[in-house]
């Protein structure tokens, strides 16, 4: 994971697609919200949010 990390950092950094970054957390912490509301009694309110 954390070559990855690295590998993407490097490529963002090369390229100058610094505009990824937001675009990356957005998705990274919509999936962990998505993964913790998994059967828990938060997932009805995190159904009216979207």
């Amino acid at each position: 994971m954390g070559g990855f990390l690295k590998e993407l950092w490097a490529y963002m950094k090369i390229r100058k697609k610094y505009w990824l970054m937001p675009v990356l957390f957005m998705m990274v912490l919509f999936g962990g919200l998505i993964v913790l509301a998994q059967g828990s009694a938060v997932a009805p309110f995190i159904y009216t949010i979207f």
